[in-house]
């Protein structure tokens, strides 16, 4: 089969690798019917995931049909349509009993697909803990409409709920990348008083004014002040870093209110400093880490009523064959790209 793999620093290539096979009996091998590029895969390429093995077949978002399953799954069976979780959790550890299944002590517990353990951009993939990995897709809900609801829509549900935004608040969120605008549409399910976008790309600044209307958008130059001016008690309640840049984290606490809650959602390239004399006094709560993507199966419900919709998000559409050209225009943020599909052979 086509594979998508990690050469070398810097190198993917599309090569022929063998069908993946169950290894265990919690396994599931599901035919991949689209996947997509996630920013978390251009991080491997460039060296900022030193966990990730060469020679893995990269790719963690993911629908897909259910071919095989091992003796020992019970939650799916041959021929369901499902969603593959970003994260391999086996349910029973400390850490998953308590929600936090990014922490999952399993040896493949984590962020393993397309990592450490061969993921999904290619035509079949092995789903270990298949019953904790996988969701059926209702038969209303679309696979484009599925797509990102094992990971990107996955943190942004997961952003939205551990920030606990109130009716009344402010809810500054930084980046309308792909997993800033899954936030966006998460945070818009609490129904804040307000929400506002910083973002430094015209085309995604556009992108958001004529999806969301009722959301106000910033630049980072001009984002402190324009916080300040639309909130009632000297900044944000609640802000959520999701872009990552150089001084995206800065900006982050900067603009938030005292007392306010930080949530960061970003996968920084380089180490952030955390000034504490320059924010003595403004008690605020940080929160970050990795998604904890157990929010599945309520995600699809909120898919399948209507109340979110990612579908505008997938700008282009390639088949596997074609993901070199796919990946680069998402790495280069070329025609207007936020987020690309691509078909299984």
């Amino acid at each position: 089969m086509l594979a998508y793999t990690y050469i070398e620093h810097g190198r993917f290539e599309l090569v022929e690798k063998p069908r993946p096979t169950l290894q265990e009996e919690e396994d599931a091998i599901v035919r991949v019917t689209l996947g997509s590029i996630c920013t978390s895969d251009l991080h491997i390429k460039h060296g900022s995931v030193p966990r990730a093995v060469r020679g893995v077949t990269v790719g963690h978002e993911m629908v897909g049909i259910v071919e095989e399953t091992g003796a020992k799954v019970r939650t799916v069976r041959p021929g369901d349509r499902v969603t593959v979780n970003v994260e391999t959790f086996c349910g029973e550890c400390f850490f998953c009993k308590h929600g936090h299944v990014n922490n999952c002590t399993d040896p493949n517990g984590g962020w393993a697909l397309g990592c450490r353990i061969d993921g999904g951009q290619a035509e079949h993939v092995r789903v270990p803990h298949a019953d904790q990995g996988l969701n059926r897709i209702p038969d209303n809900v679309s696979d484009e409409q599925a797509l990102f609801v094992g990971d990107i829509l996955a943190t942004g549900f997961w952003a939205a709920r551990i920030s606990e935004i109130q009716r009344e608040d402010t809810v500054l969120i930084i980046g309308a990348g792909p997993t800033g605008i899954c936030t966006l549409l998460c945070a818009m399910l609490k129904q804040p008083k307000r929400i506002i976008v910083c973002e430094k790309s015209a085309e995604r600044i556009r992108f958001v004014q004529e999806h969301y209307p009722q959301v106000l958008t910033t630049t980072p130059e001009r984002c402190e002040r324009f916080t300040r001016q639309n909130s009632e008690h000297g900044g944000a309640d609640v802000v959520i870093e999701a872009a990552g840049g150089e001084e995206t984290f800065r900006m982050a606490w900067q603009c938030a209110r005292p007392n306010a809650i930080v949530t960061i959602v970003a996968l920084y390239d380089a180490p952030q400093i955390l000034p504490l004399p320059e924010m003595y006094g403004k008690n605020l709560t940080f929160k970050t880490g990795g998604v904890d993507g157990c929010d599945s199966e309520e995600i699809l419900r909120l898919i399948a009523k209507g109340l979110i919709d990612t579908t505008p998000l997938i700008t282009h559409r390639f088949p596997l064959g074609d993901i070199e050209e796919a990946y680069r225009i998402f790495e280069n943020k070329l025609d207007g790209v936020i987020k690309v599909a691509i078909a299984g052979e």
